[in-house]
């Protein structure tokens, strides 16, 4: 984006509001935009350079960032590693892999299958010991499940989180010292038991002798990724290496990427999406999809079919605006889940009547084509939708890589 308009799904979406809030600030005056012949409404970006968002794609410098590379081969250690999004990212950001470790057998497989020089460790976190990596590694990462932890001292540190994996990922920490580690979680972490989950989490980072540079709610849609999903992202510095780095977070792409984009020969990908296996509707709701439009849901359904499907959910408060809702090729896609097809969170393809397929579904994760994955097909949709964004996560490993560069600049890359 360095000239001209933005579209009205755009502009939404990169502020993350409702095309309802801006036809509400259009009425108000507060953004007005351009109706062009064809009756489409679209922004002067001129016009917008006040907002952040805008003014950071405006200024981005993504293609200068791509070209960040490693001084010398920096290692990683990654944690709860599922089917490699977080480190096929890493890798591609310059990360050598020293040990990934995770206890799904189907995700160890998609990892092996892929990536066979790779130590994958398959077993539970619990049983391994990472003393062995003290002092080798430059980068851990993992994206630990959400669990409440203990408050039981004033502070609320190490101790406090005993019993969930978040503490296996600070004994990780603890054992291994690498110069950064990165965690990422869902948005919700932040708010998890009224704040007190978090305050621990930054308690037990300092505990372990770290500086946690920065923390931020990273939306993937802003990295070249096709998708809405968010993702907290926590980075955190050895205390000792502090002064001699700087953390800046990744510049966003120039443009906010759609399903068009997943689907079809362009910019992201150089073909049209690979034929894969995908879940079939059972005939009665292929029915009743059939007659909801593209980007619509179960509010665009004739209102007997409406009472029909939804049942004792038609009766209920909220907008409820993942039923029967299908996707819209000019948007990117809502966040995926472990399932294309669950009633409450239907992601029906733009303009076929069936679920995403399996590579669809990892196209809007940005998995490169190549990427297999293993176990059934229950078991390729759940390893995607749990995925970190290939993209996003190749944007983070860049700036991570930049800061471990300054140290390397600085003469302190072997401080220890």
């Amino acid at each position: 984006m360095t000239s001209g308009t933005i579209s009205y799904t755009d502009f939404a979406n990169l502020l993350g509001v409702s095309k309802a809030t801006l036809s509400k600030w259009e009425r108000n005056g507060k953004y007005v935009p351009v109706v062009l012949n064809d009756g489409e409404k679209r922004y002067e970006i001129s016009s917008l350079s006040e907002i952040p968002a805008v003014n950071e794609m405006l200024h981005s410098r993504w293609n200068e960032e791509l070209d960040v590379k490693p001084s010398l081969p920096y290692t990683s250690v990654e944690l709860f590693a599922g089917a490699g999004g977080l480190a096929i990212g890493m890798e591609q950001a310059g990360f050598k892999h020293v040990m990934l470790n995770e206890i799904d057998h189907d995700a160890c497989e998609t990892l092996r299958r892929n990536r066979p020089g790779w130590n994958i460790i398959e077993d539970d976190i619990h049983n391994v010991d990472f003393s062995r990596f003290r002092g080798e590694i430059d980068l851990l990462t993992g994206g630990f499940p959400c669990q409440a932890f203990s408050y039981a001292g004033k502070q609320g540190g190490f101790n406090d989180t005993r019993g969930t994996l978040f503490f296996e990922l600070a004994r990780a920490v603890k054992e291994i010292r690498p110069k950064i580690f990165m965690a990422e979680n869902v948005r919700g972490l932040l708010a998890h038991d009224h704040g007190k989950t978090f305050e621990i989490i930054k308690n037990t980072i300092k505990e372990l002798g770290y500086v946690l540079l920065d923390y931020q709610v990273l939306r993937a849609l802003k990295y070249k990724v096709p998708q809405k999903r968010e993702r907290l992202v926590m980075v955190a510095v050895r205390k000792d290496l502090y002064e001699y780095i700087t953390f800046s977070w990744p510049s966003p792409f120039y443009r906010v990427l759609t399903l068009r984009d997943a689907f079809y020969k362009g910019e992201l990908y150089d073909t049209d999406v690979p034929e894969s296996e995908g879940q079939k509707y059972p005939e009665k709701k292929r029915l009743v999809m059939d007659l909801v439009p593209m980007g619509g849901d179960w509010r665009d359904l004739p209102v007997d079919v409406q009472k029909n499907y939804m049942g004792k959910s038609y009766y209920l408060g909220g907008g409820k605006t993942g039923m029967a809702r299908r996707l819209s090729l000019d948007e990117p896609s809502l966040t995926l889940t472990c399932a294309p097809a669950q009633k409450q969170t239907e992601r029906c393809h733009p303009i076929e009547t069936r679920p995403l397929t399996v590579r669809e579904y990892a196209r809007i994760q940005t998995f490169p084509d190549n990427w297999q994955f293993s176990g059934n097909l229950s078991s390729q949709y759940r390893q995607i939708g749990n995925a970190v964004p290939v993209n996003m996560a190749a944007a983070v490993g860049r700036s991570i890589v930049r800061m471990l560069n300054e140290l390397v600049e600085s003469g302190h890359y072997n401080v220890e």
